[in-house]
């Protein structure tokens, strides 16, 4: 299956493998924002004897940035009790994360998978009276790798 144009980036669905909601708790859903699909292959740079016009630039290490997803604030939510074990046991509990793009037939397209992922950063956008607006949660997730998966 070819596409003809570029995906939508709105229309993707997210999964926390292993976090189920808590007895009376939320499923951990809605999230409008996902950012940190990032990874960088650092150099070293090594000069050679003799050699003044360059120095070989040689591959060391891949570095990733954090995933950070925004959504509405949801109280009671599976993913806040992972975070608050974390902060409050120092506990780490290391989850995989998937997000799948979707097309306009709720068809996969393309997915990620970020491996071992914690949560490392939680925010609340600031309160203002004079806006009618919801309140935002970001949810900043530390990760060893993540992986690009072909759907098609």
């Amino acid at each position: 299956m070819k596409l003809v144009n570029p995906p939508v980036g709105f229309h993707f669905l997210l999964r926390i493998e292993g976090l189920s909601p808590q007895y009376d708790g939320l499923p951990d859903i809605g999230f409008t924002d996902a950012t940190g699909f990032e990874a960088n292959i650092a150099t070293e740079e090594y000069k050679e004897g003799g050699e003044n016009r360059f120095a070989h630039k040689l591959p060391t290490a891949v570095t990733y940035s954090n995933l950070t997803l925004k959504r509405g604030l949801l109280i009671g939510s599976a993913a806040m009790k992972w975070f608050k074990e974390s902060v409050e046991a120092f506990t780490f509990n290391p989850k995989d994360i998937t997000l799948i793009l979707l097309n306009d037939a709720h068809v996969p397209l393309q997915a990620w998978n970020f491996v071992n992922a914690y949560p490392v950063r939680w925010s609340v956008e600031g309160f203002n009276a004079q806006q009618n607006g919801l309140v935002i949660e970001s949810i900043e997730f530390a990760h060893q790798y993540f992986r690009r998966i072909e759907i098609f």
